[in-house]
């Protein structure tokens, strides 16, 4: 049986390179994009290690900051200057306002019902309107900020009587607990335990999730040979979804059976999204499906992005004990030194936007921005064929020499007298994205990470345990959808406050 799946995997591999050699043929009077020689049949696969964005870096400065490869099948072109990112995100945004489609990403988001895949057109604009109304809007934001004060009010405490006991805190787990009841509180109504979703936790799965999602699919490269699963990853992609999908429905279920208690208090955005589909008054298709995909975007999106951008800004605080001490001094000026940090407080926290920009300069936690095109375009003089994937490599452009000087060190003082802005403006700094497919809940994102790094930096000191020094810190990237720190940053708190 072994025998026979792999003589036709062999044969649809083969006939692969020869239809491949028969379309490079027709396309030999487009003028593609320069790249590095790639291999018959499997294109420039080799080529990717374990951190995909590293090695495209790497190789564009060989060959150019718009940059054409192949993997297997699959024409792609990179692009790592700004200049090059604003050709595709602002002058052709258009062309390259799709998404994308892969395997993994087509079941867990119930064949693109959700807004991040969705393919553009009608649906997403509704989807992602009705999604920045109900949830990420500026007024949205602050009906939940009482919410998200108390528990702020709740880590402090717990985080206080670890210090009390001189533990080593696990500060990475404790951010993702901590940003994960914000988020279900605000999507869900409710918080859960941690293992309501799997045994092994929310953490685990979502690492897990966004890992197998990112993780280059042979079945993607080569169709012929997609259904024999090689990788076992689309067996891996069916346990995940059927984890999500059954918690999905419960939540549902949940709220259909409290429906008429609900009636006495506020609507959560499961409450709107079911009655927006039972009024049958959405204008396009509406179904539980459609639910879902939306609320695992949340949860996948809201929880794992914002928790991450928090890790890596305390570990390079902790990494330049100086930066640190200097957010604390601007914390007490702006707040005291006997009181919490209050929303209000943060637009007056300037070096706390500049220590932000800084770390999502060098650790964008989607460093590769995801596009495809839908038509031919000549982008730069150069042809891009209808279908090409388009990869902004944000984290290349965050170290690029010519815009940042001393690009790998922490500074965030290069922001102190910078206009240069992180909402997708200036194509030198575009961790949220820009255009069209920017992602919608910047400004949520923003004011949680915001909020948490400030009253963790206000309320404690931080040691590293075991007499390491901030140099010895490991920084090491863990690749997927969203790049992770590959260990948890553990450190030991001492409450500072009066």
């Amino acid at each position: 049986m072994a025998a026979w799946i792999w003589s036709l995997a062999i044969s649809a591999i083969t006939f692969l390179h020869i239809l491949h050699q028969w379309r490079r043929s027709l396309k030999k009077k487009k003028k593609l994009p320069p790249g590095p020689k790639g291999l018959p049949i499997i294109g420039h696969i080799h080529l990717l290690g374990k951190n995909p964005h590293q090695d495209f870096h790497r190789l564009a400065l060989k060959h150019g900051e718009i940059m054409h490869m192949r993997l297997g099948s699959l024409p792609i072109v990179v692009v790592s200057s700004p200049a090059s990112a604003e050709l595709v995100l602002k002058t052709h945004d258009a062309v390259f306002s799709d998404r994308p489609h892969y395997q993994s990403t087509t079941r867990l988001t119930y064949d693109h019902r959700d807004v991040i895949f969705a393919p553009y057109g009608p649906y997403w604009r509704n989807m992602r309107k009705l999604c920045t109304l109900e949830l990420l809007s500026g007024l949205k934001i602050d009906e939940f900020q009482p919410m998200r004060r108390a528990e702020l009010g709740l880590a402090v405490d717990s985080l206080k009587r670890a210090a009390g006991r001189g533990e080593v805190v696990d500060v990475s787990a404790r951010v993702s607990g901590l940003v994960g009841d914000m988020n279900c509180l605000m999507v869900f109504g409710r918080k859960f335990d941690d293992r309501d979703l799997d045994e092994r936790g929310f953490k685990a799965v979502i690492d897990e999730t966004t890992r197998v999602a990112a993780q280059p699919n042979l079945g993607d490269y080569f169709p012929a040979v997609a259904p024999l699963d090689l990788q076992g990853l689309n067996r891996r992609v069916r346990k995940l979804s059927a984890t999500f999908d059954g918690f999905l429905d419960r939540i549902i279920d949940d709220h259909v059976e409290k429906r008429v208690e609900k009636k006495m208090r506020s609507q959560d955005f499961v409450d709107i999204m079911m009655a927006i589909m039972e009024s049958g008054e959405a204008g396009f298709d509406f179904d539980r499906r459609h639910i879902k995909a939306v609320l695992l975007d949340m949860l996948i999106g809201g929880i794992d992005t914002t928790a991450t951008t928090v890790d890596w800004v305390m570990s390079e605080l902790m990494r330049n004990p100086i930066v640190m001490k200097k957010l604390q001094k601007e914390i007490e000026e702006v707040v005291g030194s006997e009181q919490m940090v209050e929303k209000s407080h943060l637009s007056s926290l300037k070096y706390l936007d500049c220590i932000i920009k800084e770390s999502l300069r060098l650790h964008p936690v989607a460093p590769l921005l995801a596009h495809a095109a839908h038509e031919d375009c000549k982008v730069a003089g150069f042809d891009i064929p209808n279908k090409t994937h388009v990869f902004v490599n944000v984290w290349a452009i965050g170290r690029d020499p010519n815009i940042w000087p001393d690009p790998e060190t922490f500074c965030p003082d290069r922001f102190v007298r910078s206009n240069v802005d992180l909402r997708g403006r200036d194509f030198q700094l575009l961790p949220f994205g820009s255009g069209r497919r920017s992602c919608p809940g910047l400004l949520l994102g923003l004011t949680i990470v915001q909020s948490v790094v400030a009253q963790l930096v206000h309320c404690f000191d931080w040691e590293l345990p075991d007499g390491m020094l901030p140099s010895q810190l490991d920084m090491s990237e863990n690749y997927g959808m969203v790049v992770t720190r590959v260990k948890h940053l553990r450190a030991i708190p001492s409450y500072r406050l009066h």
